[in-house]
């Protein structure tokens, strides 16, 4: 008998909606000795089987589904299926036809493999493996996906916070294939960006931004720009492409800042036209605005301020915090692009943080659009925690 995972009497809802997690609460016996990352039965109360999910026994999400199908078997061909159709879905999309070359392949829940995340700079495949049930399966998944797309090189940044909460430690370094380059080249609108796919920030770049610096582009025109958080400089060199005046990069990383340089020089771009400054975001902003700084657009993309919601108070603060500096410091006309990419921060929550900053900073503000993340990071409806990168376009009168 397959081990199985029984629900308590009506918990089954959420299941029987589609929404892939079992919460600990609602489970009410595991039956057989299941591992960590284990494939187990899930059984509703009056024992209707409703799919297989991996099993997490240290984590608040006891099991993750990989099916709602009961005779579907979680194998080989499974995963196959899984990222084929992943990598279907974005070519139906065009998304490789704008001559990008980096795209997110997998994107967990969005894509039926929960905790898998897998991104395509060119020819390496990164991956991060985020649960036990991923942690289990990422050979199987790494040499399938090269095969499927004839890339040279997995390898693995599973270094992220969420793995500690399934019991995992870090994990990174080659998975299959050839060791990639300490930095890489990728195109993306017509520029060129220097991706450290071992050591940079998630995979090494922010692909779900990609939209969103078209925009940034297209509203930079003659423009002066602050882009705060810079990272690697996307956001600001996506400006300098659209014809910015100037563009200063703020950001606490000299890594972050070095690569960010290197990034507009392989572009063309250099003093005094961009700048870098290394600082921390709040300080420098009251700075400037002490200075009586001001500029046209400006772009916070912040890191991620609260994992949970036991930290979203806090998160608000801070989101508030460097939206209301950042309004004070735009001109009339002037835009703000504003992100958070804190899942427990909801869209309505994060649309009354920035508008309780634009009362406080006296600005009358207004919504030209609201962002998010790009098609290639999917969400799914019936699980808004994979609607995790929420934005706005604010312009000021």
């Amino acid at each position: 008998m397959a081990q199985q995972v029984i629900i308590r009497p009506g918990r089954e809802r959420s299941l029987e909606r589609g929404h892939p997690w079992v919460l600990s609460g609602s489970v009410a016996a595991v039956l057989g000795d299941p591992q960590p990352g284990a494939t187990v039965a899930v059984v509703g109360s009056a024992g209707q089987r409703l799919g297989w999910a991996a099993y997490s026994p240290a984590s608040q999400i006891r099991c993750r589904m990989w099916t709602f199908a009961a005779d579907e078997p979680v194998d080989e061909a499974f995963f196959r299926r899984r990222l084929t159709a992943s990598l279907e879905y974005r070519s139906r999309l065009g998304l490789w036809s704008q001559g990008d070359t980096a795209l997110r392949l997998v994107n967990a829940e969005s894509d039926g493999l929960p905790g898998v995340v897998i991104d395509r700079y060119e020819g390496v495949l990164v991956g991060q493996f985020l649960t036990c049930g991923a942690d289990r399966c990422k050979e199987t998944l790494a040499a399938q996906a090269l095969e499927l797309t004839g890339c040279l090189s997995f390898y693995e940044r599973s270094d992220t916070n969420a793995r500690e909460r399934d019991g995992l430690e870090p994990a990174c370094g080659l998975l299959r294939g050839e060791e990639p380059p300490a930095r890489l080249a990728i195109r993306e609108a017509g520029l060129r960006y220097l991706v450290d796919v071992r050591q940079g920030h998630k995979t090494g770049f922010y692909l779900d931004q990609r939209d969103n610096r078209r925009l940034v582009a297209a509203a930079s025109g003659g423009r002066d720009v602050l882009n705060a958080f810079c990272y690697s400089g996307g956001f600001g060199i996506a400006a300098l492409a659209g014809q910015a005046r100037s563009v200063v990069q703020v950001d606490v990383s000299a890594e972050a800042l070095e690569l960010a340089q290197a990034n507009a020089e392989a572009n063309g771009f250099g003093e005094p036209q961009c700048q870098h400054v290394r600082a921390d975001v709040f300080e420098e902003l009251r700075s400037l605005r002490d200075r009586r700084a001001t500029f046209d657009v400006i772009i916070l993309d912040p890191p991620k301020f609260a994992d949970t919601r036991a930290q979203l108070e806090r998160a608000c603060r801070g989101y508030k915090d460097i939206n209301l500096l950042a309004l004070k410091l735009l001109r009339p006309g002037g835009m703000l692009f504003t992100f958070s990419c804190s899942g427990a921060m909801t869209p309505e929550l994060f649309g009354r943080v920035v508008a309780e900053a634009a009362v406080d900073a006296g600005r009358e503000a207004v919504v030209v659009r609201e962002l998010s993340q790009a098609p290639d990071h999917p969400r799914l409806l019936r699980v808004p925690e994979t609607y995790y990168l929420k934005g706005l376009q604010v312009s000021v009168r």
